[in-house]
C-alpha cells in the first residue's frame, strides 16, 4: 500500500550480522513457530499462549538446533536491527535515558555504547522534550536517530517535539528537511504498572500529520521493523508491548526487512475477519482455538501499519468474508478501532453484511490491582463471545 507521505522507505542493503550478546536473566515465552526460508510473511498458526503470557517451556535444544536461522526474544531481534543499522550506517544514533551502559530499561541497546562509543548511544537527562528535540535537530543536519522512551507514557512529555517539528517539518520547509527519526519505547498494559505507566499511546499520535506508527508483536516483525523504519526518510512511531518483549522466535540468519505499509496474514479463513495488532494478536490467537472448535473459521490479520493502514489486505479479506471484527488494547473513543472502523465504512460497506463489532479497553485508567486490570482489557472469551454473535 502506497504511504501518504512525502518519502517513501529505503530500499534493503545487504548488512553484517552482528555476534550475540550476553541475555539478561528473564523468562521465556513462546512466539507462533514460522517458516523462515523465505523473507516474505506467510500465514502461520498461534502456539500456545495464555491470557497474560505467562512463561512457558523453552524448545528442546537438539531439535532447535536442527532448524535453520537462530532463536531470538523479542527484545534482543530488537537490539539485532538496531546494530545491524549502526553497522551499516555510521549516521545511526540512539538516544534516551539509560540506553547507554545501561542498555536500556529493557536491555534494547545492551551492549551498543560499549561497541560505538557514548556519542552515538547517548545517555540523557531526563527530559523527552529535550533529548527527542535535540533528535529532529540531528535528523534535519543528516543523521538518523532513534529515540528510546524509557516508557512510551513519558513521551507525552515531547509530544510538541514529536507533533509539530517531526511530523510537520518536511511540510513547513517546502521539503528542504526530512525527519528519518525513529521514535520507540515500552508502552501497553502490563502487570500492575499503574495507570501512568499503561497507557496506548497510539490514539494520542494517529492524529499527526506527516508521521508513520507500526507496531510489532513477534521477533521477526520487531527487527525487520525497526530496520525498516531507521532506513525510511519519514519519522516512525514504533510501538512495542511492555509484555512482549520475552516473546521467543527463531528468525532467518541471513538480512530481511518488513514493510512499514503491509498488515500480516496470520490465520486465513472464511467466516470472519478479526483485525488485530501487538499484544491482542495473542489473545485471538488464543480465542481462534476455540473457535475452529466450534465450527467457526475466523481469519486473523495483525494489521501492524497503524498510518497508514494497509486497505489492500484490509479489503480483500473483508470481500471474502463480509464480516469484521477489530480486537484492540487501545481506548475504545478516539483510538485505532475508531479510525478502523469508519476507514473500513468509507471502503467496503457495500461488502459488508453486518455491522463492525468493535471491542476495545474500557474508557478507564488502568487499575494497579491486578484482577481489576485483567477486567479493563479484552480477554479471549470476549472475542469468542463477539464473533459467535457475529456468524449467527
Amino acid at each position: 500500500m502506497a504511504a501518504s507521505f512525502g518519502v517513501s522507505s529505503a530500499a534493503a542493503a545487504n548488512a553484517v550480522k552482528s555476534p550475540a550478546l550476553s541475555p539478561p536473566s528473564l523468562p521465556v515465552i513462546r512466539s507462533e513457530a514460522r517458516p523462515i526460508s523465505c523473507r516474505v510473511n506467510k500465514s502461520r498458526k498461534a502456539g500456545k499462549i495464555t491470557t497474560k503470557a505467562v512463561a512457558a517451556q523453552a524448545e528442546n535444544p537438539a531439535s532447535a538446533a536442527s532448524k535453520p536461522g537462530h532463536e531470538v526474544l523479542l527484545f534482543e531481534a530488537l537490539r539485532e536491527g538496531l546494530e545491524e543499522e549502526m553497522e551499516r550506517d555510521p549516521r545511526v544514533c540512539i538516544f534516551g535515558e539509560d540506553v547507554g551502559h545501561y542498555g536500556g530499561s529493557y536491555k534494547v541497546s545492551k551492549g551498543l555504547a560499549d561497541k560505538y562509543g557514548d556519542l552515538r548511544v547517548l545517555d540523557t537527562p531526563i527530559a523527552e522534550n529535550s533529548f527527542t528535540g535535540m533528535a529532529v535537530g540531528a535528523a534535519m543536519t543528516g543523521l538518523r536517530p532513534v529515540v528510546e522512551g524509557m516508557n512510551m507514557g513519558f513521551l507525552l512529555l515531547a509530544f510538541n517535539q514529536i507533533s509539530d517539528n517531526c511530523g510537520m517539518l518536511h511540510y513547513t520547509s517546502g521539503g528542504q528537511f526530512t525527519i528519518p527519526t525513529v521514535i520507540r519505547g515500552p508502552g501497553g498494559v502490563g502487570r500492575q504498572l499503574g495507570a501512568e505507566h499503561s497507557q496506548r499511546l497510539e490514539s494520542y499520535f494517529q492524529s499527526i500529520p506527516g508521521i508513520q506508527m507500526v507496531a510489532c508483536s513477534t521477533p521477526y516483525n520487531a527487527k525487520g521493523l525497526m530496520k525498516a523504519a531507521i532506513r525510511s526518510e519519514n519519522p516512525v512511531v514504533l510501538f512495542e508491548h511492555v509484555l512482549l518483549y520475552n516473546l521467543k522466535e527463531r528468525i532467518p540468519d541471513e538480512e530481511y526487512v518488513v514493510s512499514l505499509e503491509e498488515a500480516e496474514m496470520v490465520r486465513p479463513g472464511e467466516h470472519v475477519t478479526i483485525l488485530t495488532y501487538s499484544r491482542m494478536r495473542y489473545h485471538v490467537m488464543q480465542a481462534a482455538k476455540t473457535l475452529v472448535n466450534k465450527g467457526y473459521d475466523p481469519e486473523v490479520i495483525d494489521i501492524r501499519s497503524l498510518k497508514p493502514f494497509d486497505l489492500y489486505t484490509i479489503g480483500n479479506s473483508i470481500k471474502k468474508t463480509h464480516k469484521v471484527l477489530i480486537v484492540e488494547e487501545c481506548m475504545r473513543t478516539g483510538g485505532i478501532g475508531a479510525s478502523l472502523t469508519a476507514a473500513i465504512n468509507e471502503n467496503f460497506n457495500d461488502y459488508l453484511d453486518a455491522p463492525i463489532v468493535c471491542l476495545s479497553s474500557q474508557d478507564v485508567p488502568t487499575p494497579y490491582a491486578g484482577t481489576l486490570e485483567e477486567w479493563t482489557v479484552v480477554q479471549p472469551g470476549q472475542i469468542v463471545t463477539a464473533v459467535e454473535q457475529l456468524c449467527r
